[in-house]
């Protein structure tokens, strides 16, 4: 357990107590969310930021410790694992140093130096690289030539079996190692050249700003080594690491040559021959490998920002809605869904070419909306979105009706899911699209937790990252999602109670399964009655379920059953019930907290128990908005260098936001363009889906590509 606290902590430079608490937690499988909303006292008030870090650390340091078990294992079995060389593995944080160390031992496929040493080269070898003493040209011949037996024909093949060897050994010291891996660190470049039969190929064009590019690795940007990487993995471009190979080879024989005579002529081609043919190619790859996990690490990171933004995007709340997938030749699907996203209706208008019924489409909607008493329009963005919004506008109805364009990303998989097949058994895809873009209104956590989150499409090269990675961290950022809002378990779909803390896929199913059976939960007490769902999960999961109109008000808030108690006697103190107290901010600021710390609930707890019986169960996203495009621009060619446009930001990378002007083509705001001065985060200046003004600076109508400004209001 020390080894683990202290690689953590100084992994992470969080005060040790507060790690060691985290860490024990964890192993007691609890969560990110359950410990940083009610475990504060032990973890010294972390956040789930700090928290997630711990996670990130304590895996890596119990995947280092799975490897050094299997490499001693592997050591002990070959029989040359020294008291030394075990301490040595032991004692290692690093997992390319470990690497080092197993190197001289790893099972490989036959080396030349293999063959050598069954020629028997190896004495050779030795005598060469001992430089015991100065040897001419001609002593090295009749030393070499005692070895001509065999497979070895000639002194020259003797001289090269005996390098081969040299060359491994060098391959295997751990010092020049270290030095290479210093030298790509710090000066490695990559350059990049197009294949020629690829140079006016159309596809290639995307990439054609890396035709011809060479930049520092260790500065080149995340999105920009990704591009790089596909265009090399799609055959467009090629790619290398370069290095100055000279200052490298210097750096070697340095380490190594001691005189300068025919016995350091021979190590001086060993040298060469290991940096090109062994050193340079696995440690490049390393270099590589290392830049491409870091470009990784933060296209996740940028893609798990963006979901949560999206995750957390604005609510309309318990509406009644119509939503429209439009289209033009296939026309556009109307869905009527009840307050709670329940489907009422469903039909298909075509108020567009090339049928042009716009009077019968504008009198099936009028009448839908008076009969479904619907207070809402959904419409989807895609194709004749903008025409379908217009078309709608046109139509009086007898209620104020609120209307709004709302993402598209990933319907399309969710309509073709097992998820909407269960829900939707007897509606084909179309009715199932446009039943998720309404209830997308209603609520967007609720409805996008049922799509693969690598399809909502708000990162960058997220089919290029490590894929184990990207799952892990977007699985985590729905989690902390779901819990920061709190899910309504009589409502919840199970992919929504999937990521409550402690729940899961199955358990969820069994909630889901209990309340069809059992009706609707009456208090948290009562979830304790679903099959399989024990202690354990209970205490994880109660904090963040909620009860509307349960038997406890309490039950509607993030107050965790395990503090009821200490609320009850706060309300017994001040002579009220529970419920009088609930929202009743004069009286809470009376409460005196120091009188209700004990062993298990100390001030963070209290504090945040206060805050949330001010405002019980408050939904902590903003209300939905409404928004118009500029009607005028419908596509690029409508686009003029000044014009000041309405937009929504629909991605964020590290380079700048991609927006939503309202035509086909995004406009991406540079980086360099959010701000007058320096900007480091783009999301210091906009988040996913707010609703901003920009400037055109630029329009190239043959590439699709429009350059924007953020303009300051």
């Amino acid at each position: 357990m020390d080894a683990i606290l202290k690689y953590i902590t100084a992994q992470t430079q969080l005060p040790q107590k507060s790690v060691e608490n985290t860490v024990k937690l964890l192993n007691e499988d609890c969560t990110i969310p359950f410990i940083s909303r009610y475990r504060k006292e032990l973890t010294g008030n972390l956040d789930e930021v700090q928290i997630g870090e711990i996670v990130k650390f304590k895996e890596q340091f119990e995947a280092l410790e799975k490897r050094k078990i299997t490499i001693l294992k592997s050591l002990e079995e070959q029989e040359v694992l020294t008291s030394e060389l075990r301490k040595k593995i032991e004692e290692t944080t690093d997992l390319f140093a470990l690497e080092d160390l197993y190197l001289p031992y790893k099972k490989k496929r036959k080396t030349k130096a293999d063959t050598a040493r069954e020629n028997g080269l190896e004495p050779l070898a030795k005598i060469i690289m001992a430089q015991s003493r100065s040897m001419s040209s001609s002593e090295i011949s009749s030393l070499a030539s005692k070895y001509i037996k065999g497979d070895v024909n000639s002194e020259e093949e003797a001289l090269e079996g005996a390098r081969h060897i040299i060359a491994d050994w060098i391959n295997e010291r751990t010092d020049i190692r270290n030095m290479l891996r210093n030298q790509l660190e710090r000066f490695a470049m990559i350059s990049t050249k197009v294949v020629k039969k690829f140079e006016d190929d159309e596809k290639a064009q995307k990439f054609r700003d890396y035709f011809d590019w060479n930049e520092a690795l260790n500065k080149i940007p995340s999105h920009r080594l990704l591009a790089i990487l596909r265009a090399t993995t799609e055959g467009f471009i090629r790619q290398k690491i370069e290095i100055d190979d000279e200052k490298a080879l210097f750096k070697i024989e340095e380490r190594i040559i001691k005189s300068f005579d025919s016995a350091s002529t021979q190590i001086k081609l060993a040298i060469e021959d290991s940096y090109k043919r062994l050193l340079f190619p696995a440690l490049s790859n390393e270099t590589l490998s290392a830049a491409k996990e870091k470009a990784d690490e933060t296209a996740i990171h940028v893609f798990a920002k963006n979901l949560k933004q999206l995750l957390l995007g604005s609510p309309l709340g318990e509406k009644r809605v119509l939503a429209i997938d439009p289209g033009f030749r296939s026309g556009c699907k109307v869905v009527c869904l009840d307050a709670q996203g329940n489907l009422q209706h469903n039909e298909t208008i075509y108020p567009h070419a090339p049928k042009n019924d716009t009077k019968g489409a504008m009198k099936k909607i009028s009448s839908l909306a008076d009969a479904h008493k619907i207070e809402a329009i959904a419409i989807g963005n895609g194709t004749a979105s903008r025409e379908t919004e217009q078309f709608i506008k046109r139509i009086q109805f007898k209620n104020s009706i609120q209307v709004f364009v709302v993402s598209e990303a990933g319907a399309s998989i969710y309509s073709a899911s097992k998820i909407a097949r269960d829900e939707f058994p007897n509606y084909d895809v179309t009715v199932r699209g446009a039943v998720s873009i309404g209830r997308r209104l209603q609520d967007p956590l609720a409805e996008l937790v049922k799509i693969d989150a690598k399809s909502i499409g708000v990162g960058q090269y997220q089919h290029d990252v490590d894929q184990t990675k990207l799952k892990s961290s977007l699985d985590t950022s729905v989690e902390l999602c779901v819990n920061s809002v709190g899910v309504n378990i009589n409502t919840a779909s199970v992919p929504l109670l999937s990521y409550v803390s402690g729940i899961g896929p199955k358990l969820a199913e069994n909630v889901v399964n209990y309340r069809e059976e059992n009706g609707a939960f009456s208090s948290r007490e009562a979830i304790k009655k679903v099959p399989r769902l024990g202690g354990k999960a209970f205490e994880q999961a109660a904090g963040f379920l909620r009860i509307k109109n349960g038997e406890n008000p309490l039950d509607d808030s993030s107050v965790h059953p395990e503090s009821y108690a200490v609320v009850s006697k706060m309300a017994k103190d001040e002579k009220v019930k529970v419920s009088e107290l609930i929202g009743n901010k004069p009286l809470l600021q009376k409460i005196n907290l120091e009188n209700y710390i004990s062993e298990k609930i100390g001030l963070p707890t209290l504090q945040d128990i206060l805050k949330e019986l001010e405002k019980p169960g408050l939904d902590i996203r903003e209300a939905a908005k409404v928004f118009t495009f500029n009607q005028n621009i419908k596509t690029i060619a409508d686009l003029q260098e000044g014009q000041l446009l309405p937009g929504i930001v629909n991605n964020i990378t590290n380079f700048g936001a991609f927006v939503d002007i309202g035509i086909k083509e995004s406009g991406l705001i540079h980086v360099s363009n959010l701000s007058d001065s320096f900007v480091s985060d783009v999301n210091e200046y906009v988040h996913l889906h707010q609703q901003i003004v920009v400037k055109v600076l630029d329009v190239d109508v043959p590439r699709k590509r429009i350059q924007l400004k953020l303009h300051k209001l």
